[in-house]
């Protein structure tokens, strides 16, 4: 799951940093991920796994680290789901 999600974020957030030198912990805000990022990011997980990710999951905390966005990906995307996109 933290490999869809770097990908993701490579795609979408704008970071100032590369994704690969971040670890799974690292703060994504310090990195440079902005309210717009954060929205990019959002909406390329919700194409990527075609998923509407519930509003009250979506938090400040969701997109702090790439373990934490990971953490809210596994609870509304099936396993079976993932499986076809690795």
């Amino acid at each position: 799951m933290k490999q869809h999600v770097r990908r993701i974020l490579e795609d979408a957030a704008c970071l100032n940093v590369a994704v690969e030198t971040l670890g799974d912990d690292d703060d994504l805000y310090a990195a440079g991920l902005s309210s717009l990022g954060t929205v990019r990011v959002m909406m390329a997980v919700e194409e990527t796994f075609a998923v509407e990710i519930p509003g009250a999951l979506i938090t400040h905390a969701m997109f702090g680290s790439i373990a934490a966005l990971a953490g809210v990906i596994a609870q509304i995307v099936p396993e079976e789901s993932l499986a076809a996109r690795t």
